[in-house]
């Protein structure tokens, strides 16, 4: 095996392996930055010796038995005066006391550990955006470059949102485990709401020259599904990720030849991914299944399987989602739902009507730099005839966007308006 091999073989493993090994060691040293430092620890050591070595059969194994080797050998070389570092220490001694099964120091616990992780990593005493990168480095195996090119962020910005998360949790005491009781319907609510995050950053970019991010979604998505398999009685969890599979079907189709943005109704829909639309129907049924009325998600998610179950545009079921977006809005009152909302309205009973319900909106202060407000209306008055006022919304729709391929996108309609 050739270093290059090698070093791409182990950046695998990392991928896969690394929030499973963090969540093993968090759970014996109580603290995710103390765990994560020695899992890159072991990560360098497999570095070093796998080349040579090659990779072990159970590789996940061995990087936890070896940063369970490190923990003991950086006890034994400081003088730690915390009760805390001092039961750590014991603990880790008294497991190397019995020659170690690798399989099962990384498999008996991998369960619930994981969903500590989860937890841990999304706690509410974090802002949004330090649980967001916080969660792509410990779970998603994400470096720092990578989080910061993801989200367009400076390096040292996202460094130091992963540093005084870690520093903040540690600070807070946050305990490494899963919420129990009415707490864990709140906290879960936290959790889905970074991975969509996550995903909706990667289905429709924020900034940038580039309209999708289809990694940053593939990353929501594999953090969804371990979330489902973890908590498979959590019909919103199943609701989730029906939501982003049958979204990320359509993901090819959303963008043209030179990248340019392609809306649903004019998606060449026989390059939706139909495996991603089963598998999403397949878990919007597991939700379904569930007692308990739907939530948000899975709400969502149903409204997205209208598209997906429509062959063509024009045999699109705008009633019902329009309905649907109806009950989504009584459940979780927002003026976007409500915006979505009348793009159904005008698609089911016509331009008009949607127009009526978008302009109630226009005195919205969340709206106001919302750039899909004067988007959605400008689109509505070019299907009644009014091109100047079309043309006056897309343009400032153009100015609100901080995306270059929407706003090259909505400068074109707006000049189509004009004409």
């Amino acid at each position: 095996m050739t270093n290059t091999d090698a070093h791409k073989a182990i950046e695998a493993v990392w991928r896969i392996e690394s929030a499973k090994v963090i969540a093993g060691l968090a759970r014996i040293v109580g603290d995710v930055g103390i765990a994560e430092d020695l899992a890159q620890d072991a990560l360098l050591i497999a570095l070093e010796k796998w080349p040579t070595s090659g990779v072990p059969d159970n590789p996940g194994a061995w990087l936890m038995a070896t940063a369970k080797h490190r923990a003991i050998d950086a006890m034994r070389q400081k003088s730690l005066h915390q009760r805390k570092h001092e039961e750590i220490g014991r603990e880790l001694e008294a497991q190397q006391d019995a020659p170690p099964d690798l399989d099962a120091a990384l498999d008996d616990h991998v369960g619930d550990d994981l969903l500590s992780l989860v937890f841990t990593a999304c706690h509410p005493v974090l802002s949004t955006e330090a649980r967001v990168a916080l969660t792509l480095r410990l779970l998603g195996g994400l470096t720092t470059p990578e989080i910061a090119r993801a989200f367009l962020v400076p390096e040292p910005t996202i460094a130091q949102r992963i540093v005084r998360a870690k520093r903040t949790l540690s600070e807070a005491k946050v305990p490494f485990e899963v919420p129990r009781g009415a707490d864990l319907e709140a906290r879960l609510s936290s959790v889905l709401e970074v991975i969509y995050l996550i995903f909706n950053e990667g289905y429709s970019a924020t900034a940038g020259e580039d309209w999708v991010r289809p990694a940053l979604c593939e990353d929501a998505l594999r953090l969804g599904r371990i979330l489902a398999e973890l908590m498979k009685n959590e019909p919103e969890v199943h609701g989730l990720v029906a939501l982003m599979e049958i979204q990320a079907s359509r993901l090819r189709a959303r963008v043209g030849p030179a990248g340019e943005p392609v809306l649903l109704l004019d998606q060449d829909r026989s390059r939706w991914d139909q495996l991603l639309i089963r598998r999403g129907l397949a878990a919007l049924d597991r939700a379904g299944a569930l007692r308990g009325v739907p939530g948000s998600y899975t709400l969502q998610a149903e409204i997205a399987a209208c598209h997906a179950r429509a062959r063509v545009a024009a045999d699109t079921e705008w009633t019902r989602i329009a309905a649907l977006y109806a009950v989504l809005g009584q459940l979780t009152p927002s003026p976007v739902v409500e915006l979505n909302r009348a793009v159904a309205v005008s698609m089911a009973f016509g331009p008009a009507a949607g127009l009526e319900i978008v302009d109630g909106l226009k005195s919205e202060k969340t709206l106001e730099r919302y750039h899909l407000l004067p988007s959605v209306r400008g689109d509505l008055l070019a299907k009644l005839g009014r091109k100047a006022e079309a043309r006056t919304e897309f343009e400032r729709a153009a100015s609100l966007t901080q995306n270059a391929r929407e706003k090259n996108l909505l400068l074109d309609r707006a000049r189509t308006a004009a004409n």
